[in-house]
């Protein structure tokens, strides 16, 4: 299955995965910057923005490997949001030529248990999408992943991608055999790419600690903490998180190795 995408720019590749409350969307403040210097691909996972969510066993690190093999791009540096910095650590794991360095924003990793406040969170979300309240249910992320520096025109662009993905994912749910991501354990100190670990200050506590335990497993990795931040600072200050990616991926590719 080729995932939907958008492809822009010139110059090296780079991949941009969105988080699981978003789509490639998300991305849109910063893809005309960058594609003065990199050769921007963007996808939506399965389930998202224009991707369906067909039956059936599947990885989203395989059809990412799928769609740089069909876009001619032998490897691509990655950027990952959240679900989409989990994605990444899968397609290092997987197809580990196709990354040639690694940028985690939030990521997400099942390497960590989940703490007190993301269990309170998918509590009350289970609750919402059990009752249909699908529309209460996308508020909810919104409040809970962006942090106090996004305006009021990114919320309402968040709560329209979150809620589009709840349709397609629980209509998908409802086929028979349903969807069946398959799992893929990650770990961390096999990752031999230069990789940036960057954590939200106001993030939740699980994803501060993700970003701790990352920082420290993989082999080389920088840590760095946006003090302003929520979980989504691509959102919340697109500008900041364009300087520093272009700072990170465009200079000088040595400076973040071991």
């Amino acid at each position: 299955m080729l995932l939907s995408h958008d492809v822009s720019g010139s110059g090296p590749a780079i991949l941009l995965l969105h988080s699981g409350v978003a789509d490639r969307r998300m991305w849109d403040d910063l893809v005309p910057a960058l594609g003065h210097a990199f050769t921007v691909v963007r996808p939506d996972f399965r389930g998202f923005g224009q991707t369906p969510l067909p039956p059936g066993e599947y990885a989203d690190a395989d059809d990412l490997d799928t769609l740089l093999d069909h876009l001619g791009i032998t490897d691509a540096a990655v950027v990952g949001s959240s679900f989409g910095g989990r994605v990444a650590l899968e397609l290092a794991t997987l197809h580990p030529g196709r990354v040639s360095s690694l940028v985690l924003l939030c990521a997400a990793y099942r390497g960590v248990e989940p703490t007190a406040d993301v269990q309170e969170f998918g509590a009350e979300e289970d609750r919402l999408l059990e009752a249909g309240d699908v529309e209460g249910a996308s508020a909810l992320n919104v409040r809970t992943f962006l942090g106090p520096d996004a305006d009021d025109a990114t919320r309402a662009r968040l709560l329209a991608m979150q809620r589009h993905a709840f349709e397609v994912q629980l209509a998908a749910d409802e086929q028979d055999p349903p969807p069946a991501p398959r799992r893929v354990d990650v770990d961390p100190t096999a990752i031999a790419v230069d990789t940036v670990v960057v954590s939200g200050a106001l993030d939740l506590d699980l994803f501060r600690e993700v970003a701790v335990v990352l920082a420290r497993d993989i082999p080389g990795a920088e840590s760095i903490e946006l003090d302003w931040a929520g979980h989504l600072p691509s959102l919340e200050r697109p500008d900041t998180v364009l300087a520093l990616l272009l700072d990170v991926l465009r200079d000088d590719p040595t400076v973040h190795q071991p």
